[in-house]
């Protein structure tokens, strides 16, 4: 990935600021969730990009304040012996949504585009077919009423070397250094040209790459949410407040003894 001047140096925003504007583009997330809901739409929102650019901390503040009924959020794993015999978008088909549904797609077909044509996974054949079919693919999911949203994160590569390092010293982290991470920190500049290839052939008017500025995961959250927003002309119409009653009084039933429950046993209260 190439170097990116203007996220390295920008001046990053206060937390305080961070946290009044995500919690306001949480409200308005689940103002376009209700409007998806009611007006039957069906979105597919794909997030890509280089290992540690961001994706799943944007995916984890758009989902936070949703239904995960409405909005599902699909990661599938490398693919099993059997599915490897399928059509390539075969097991993807499975996961989009039916009206009223938005999915979210944390890596998508766009693997062979990547991963699978860096790492060898695929054939030179198996990805010129990815390039000529894809498009046609994106376009008959429009065509049948799917809109389809595509964000590239785009991380420098000592940004990313930073979080790596970051990652190999927290051990709640170090989970995401998977071999496959390591070995694709290897091969910065095949996956530039994998990355430039697909782009070139996918970036079409029926469904655009929008490429995100991660390199300040804060500033690429917001950017990327208000973004998204912007994509669904949605109207406010959320529920008039309601008024809870007073609960009815309990009458006619004892409870058994509370010693007769095994509690967890609160720890935190004797420190």
């Amino acid at each position: 990935m190439s170097k990116n001047p203007k996220a390295t140096t920008e001046k990053k925003i206060a937390n305080a600021a961070y946290e009044r504007e995500l919690e306001r583009l949480q409200v308005e997330l689940v103002k376009m969730q209700e409007w998806i809901k009611t007006q039957g739409l069906k979105v597919v929102v794909i997030f890509e990009g280089r290992d540690a650019a961001g994706k799943g901390g944007t995916i984890k503040r758009i989902t936070e304040p949703l239904n995960p009924r409405i909005c599902r959020v699909v990661a599938l794993p490398a693919p099993t012996e059997r599915e490897q015999t399928q059509w390539y978008f075969q097991r993807y088909v499975a996961h989009l949504p039916c009206a009223g549904e938005m999915v979210i797609l944390d890596r998508s077909w766009y693997n062979r585009g990547g991963v699978e044509r860096v790492m060898g996974f695929c054939s030179d054949e198996e990805h010129q077919d990815f390039l000529r079919s894809c498009p046609e693919f994106e376009r008959m999911l429009v065509r049948s009423g799917i809109q389809i949203i595509k964000y590239w994160f785009s991380v420098s590569d000592e940004e990313q070397e930073r979080r790596f390092q970051k990652r190999l010293k927290t051990p709640t982290k170090r989970w995401k250094l998977s071999p496959m991470d390591l070995e694709s920190r290897k091969r910065s500049v095949d996956y530039s040209k994998a990355k430039d290839m697909m782009f070139a052939h996918t970036d079409i008017k029926q469904s655009p790459w929008y490429v995100v500025r991660s390199d300040v995961k804060k500033h690429a959250r917001l950017n990327c949410i208000t973004h998204l927003l912007g994509q669904i002309p949605y109207e406010d119409i959320t529920p008039e407040e309601i008024v809870l009653e007073e609960r009815p009084a309990q009458q006619g039933y004892v409870r058994p003894p509370m010693d007769d429950q095994t509690f967890v046993e609160e720890i935190h209260l004797k420190l």
